[in-house]
């Protein structure tokens, strides 16, 4: 295999850990835990791994002799930088416990656990991928894990190969899975731990525990480098406007994160659009005004940001997909009878006379994705939604009809742009190449612990990797019940961007200077070696987020 430079040089970065990882570990077990919400429900769907203590790990002054251990670890969902991290974490520590414990990873995702596809990670194996982007040293699948048969046909590659705990890395719905197979392996006496890892560069499965989804750092930092990018070019030529969608498909985490990295003109933040009930004119109405303003002072150019998930928070569009996803779920086989020329016209009729009318108003690219390629999840795959094309030429037309009424006199011209996938496989930044690694490793000390149906934790983070503090929380004390293909299920409660947090606060109050003036910032690419305060700068959201966190506890606050 061929290698750059850079990744020559990066397979030798040792990554940062907590001191509590270095040498012998010792669980300490803390409050015991409830559900976020729901907590009956919860609790009744949950009997064997509900109210779990957290776990936090601290340094131990006598060196345990540890069982050899097999272990199958599972890539489930879209990729997210540092992936490779996690597992040569998780091998390093299985191995530091008893060299002869054995790593199994299981072929694309969950579906390899199911079809009984695995191959063993070796060291000669593990240590080609250290501190590399990409989920491809076993390849990641989105199979959900959800029935009896797809559990009992996963225990019987894990008997076969004398697995005795499985790590999932995973999202939100991928965490949601594993918990439910803890469950169900341990109602069954199965002897099968199940662990999970927070995975996902959209930033939204975080709480107390939780400071970070790993990925959401790097991504967050290769997308403010090219919005940087085209902001320098757009200052340079001064004659177009970008319309920039970024990914996020719940939540407007990354989007608001870039615009704190890179002081865009806009920055749509879809929980402020739902909180404050605006209407597709009005996100359209609000950016057309900051162009308008901007042209009076001469500057025909700006910049756009649009966090992909934006159509679902408008109130009237998701009011629509809500009762979309009611009517599709009970009567999907007759929907798929009907010609796909004709299906608009027949949803049209079936729906209520708001959502009818919603429904006819919009694009036809857009009518038939909220209809149709959904998710294995059941999610609307909104990141096909080209709602940047969308909102660049509903402005336009804005516009045109305020340049007629003599309120516009300014040129306008548009690029649009959709930053996703660039973001998802990149090299992992220092932050989270030294967090990957440390979740891996606290990983098996969870499993060393005796412990399943726990997410690894590493907290304190923008403090330096020393301090960091590693354990492991319950998963179901993140879960709430939440209506999936017309079903109360339950699932892992997404966060959201707060509106009273500290890192929206920042954006709300530097935004309007921002929209008038042209005070752009060029993050730059990530640097990997070089000055700490450039390498291994966390995301402003977490620097923010953490920081009211200290003033909220100091004596002096």
């Amino acid at each position: 295999m061929t290698k750059s430079a850079l990744q020559i040089a990066r397979a030798a970065y040792p990554p940062k850990v907590p001191v509590a990882l270095k040498g012998a570990v010792q669980a300490v077990d803390g409050e015991y835990t409830q559900s976020v919400a729901d907590r009956d429900e919860i609790k009744k769907l949950f009997p064997n791994t509900y109210g779990m203590p957290v776990v936090t790990f601290e340094k131990s002054n006598e060196k345990a002799t540890l069982p050899t251990v097999n272990v199958g670890v599972i890539l489930s969902g879209g990729q997210a930088p540092g992936g490779h991290n996690v597992i040569a974490g998780l091998f390093d520590g299985l191995k530091a416990a008893n060299k002869d414990s054995r790593l199994y990873g299981f072929i694309l995702g969950p579906g390899g656990l199911v079809e009984h596809k695995y191959m063993e990670l070796t060291a000669d194996i593990v240590n080609e991928y250290r501190n590399t982007g990409g989920f491809d040293i076993i390849g990641s699948g989105r199979t959900k894990l959800e029935t009896k048969a797809q559990f009992d046909k996963g225990l019987e590659i894990l008997k076969k190969l004398d697995i005795r705990a499985l790590v999932i890395i995973g999202g939100d719905d991928s965490n949601t899975n594993a918990c439910v197979l803890a469950e169900y392996y341990k109602s069954i006496g199965a002897g099968v731990q199940v662990i999970g890892c927070p995975k996902t560069i959209d930033g939204d499965l975080k709480n107390e525990q939780i400071e970070a989804s790993f990925g959401f750092d790097t991504a967050c930092k290769v997308y403010s480098e090219v919005i940087g990018n085209i902001q320098r070019d757009c200052n340079s030529a001064r004659k177009y406007w970008h319309f920039i969608k970024l990914m996020g498909r719940s939540a407007s985490h990354i989007a608001l994160e870039c615009a704190l990295q890179t002081h865009p003109n806009v920055c749509i933040i879809s929980e402020e659009v739902e909180s404050e009930n605006q209407s597709l004119v009005d996100v359209v109405n609000r950016i057309a005004t900051v162009v308008a303003r901007r042209a009076e002072a001469g500057n025909n150019f700006g910049t756009v940001l649009i966090p992909e998930g934006l159509v679902e928070f408008i109130p009237a569009i998701k009011r629509l997909i809500a009762e979309l996803n009611d009517f599709l779920a009970k009567n999907e086989t007759e929907f798929k009878m009907i010609k796909k020329s004709e299906q608009r016209t027949y949803i049209i009729g079936k729906l209520t006379k708001a959502n009818s009318e919603l429904y006819a108003s919009l694009p036809e690219g857009v009518a038939r994705q909220l209809t149709l390629d959904r998710d294995p999840h059941g999610n609307v795959q909104v990141s096909l939604i080209e709602t940047e094309k969308l909102l660049a030429e509903m402005v336009g037309n804005r516009l045109a009809e305020w340049a007629k009424e003599g309120r516009y006199t300014g040129r306008f011209a548009t690029q649009v742009h959709f930053f996703g996938y660039e973001g998802r496989c990149a090299a992992p930044s220092n932050y989270d190449a030294d967090y990957c690694y440390s979740l891996g490793y606290t990983a098996s000390c969870l499993i060393n612990a005796g412990k399943t149906g726990y997410m690894a934790s590493v907290r304190n983070t923008t403090a330096p990797a020393g301090q960091w503090v590693a354990g492991g929380i319950p998963v179901t004390m993140m879960l709430n019940m939440e209506k999936r293909h017309g079903e109360m299920k339950p699932v892992i409660q997404k966060a959201l961007v707060k509106l009273d947090g500290a890192p929206f606060r920042a954006f709300a109050a530097n935004r309007d200077a921002w929209a008038v003036n042209t005070d752009y910032v060029y993050p730059g690419p990530i640097q990997y070696f070089g000055p700490t305060e450039v390498c291994d700068e966390p995301t402003k959201t977490l620097q923010l987020e953490q920081q009211e966190i200290t003033c909220a506890c100091s004596p002096e606050s």
